[in-house]
């Protein structure tokens, strides 16, 4: 199957690139040793996309990602575990989202796909923890697009758009690779093509079920089986 006339490949990072529940189930057990890191982990992943509606509704100003996961973790530790963490507990866990590991596949699957494609993350997270984030678990980006270059968060046209604006392509030489199917929808609907990439172990012991849409170019089991399906 072809891609079509793609010169950049676009990645999610929290999921598709990354580990999370892995990496911050294992800081969490060390900061909160008396809670279940795993569910406080999954809790507090579930609590930042309302805080980012609520940036892009315009409800509140510009808020960095660090800062919106300090104070969602803040207000589920007190509210679901009456717990009043302190500022050097705080500090640690929300570094955890600096550094979380890369799934195995990533790093040599995106040194394939460089050798032919512009490879870029695109992230909710800001430049600064996606380039620690990268330093961390070696991923080669050409670009690090990170959601304060636009001051926008996905799903907002101002990241994919910006992202082809700053690259100076057009949307459909953009490919999206992401495992959750709402960024590639809002992708696909600014004109980028998509891929999807299986990630049942993203959520830990959740279950979670493949969920392409069939508009996508490729669905795939992983970053090297991309750089296989698009001949890298």
């Amino acid at each position: 199957m072809s891609a079509g006339p793609v010169k950049v490949l676009a990645f999610d990072t929290f999921g598709t690139v990354t580990d999370w529940h892995t990496g911050v189930t294992r800081v969490l057990a060390n900061v909160f040793p008396d809670l279940d890191p795993s569910a406080l982990a999954r809790a507090w992943r579930r609590r930042y996309p309302p805080a980012m509606a609520e940036v892009e509704a315009g409800s509140r100003p510009w808020t960095l990602l660090d800062d919106l996961q300090r104070e969602t973790l803040t207000d589920l530790l007190a509210r679901e575990y009456d717990v009043v963490a302190t500022d050097r507990q705080l500090d640690e866990a929300v570094h955890a989202w600096h550094v979380i590991p890369a799934w195995p596949d990533a790093s040599e699957g995106l040194r394939r796909l460089k050798q032919k494609y512009t490879i870029c993350a695109l992230s909710n997270g800001n430049v600064a923890l996606l380039n620690e984030m990268a330093k961390t678990s070696d991923l080669p980006w050409d670009v690090i697009g990170g959601s304060d270059l636009w001051r926008h968060y996905k799903p907002a046209r101002e990241t994919y758009l910006g992202l082809v604006e700053l690259l100076q392509v057009q949307p459909h030489e953009v490919m999206m690779v992401a495992t959750h199917a709402t960024d590639l929808a809002a992708a696909r609907g600014f004109g980028l093509q998509t891929a999807y990439v299986e990630r049942p172990r993203e959520w830990g012991p959740e279950a979670k079920a493949a969920e392409p849409s069939g508009s996508d170019v490729f669905n795939v089991r992983g970053i090297g089986e991309l750089a296989t399906a698009l001949g890298c």
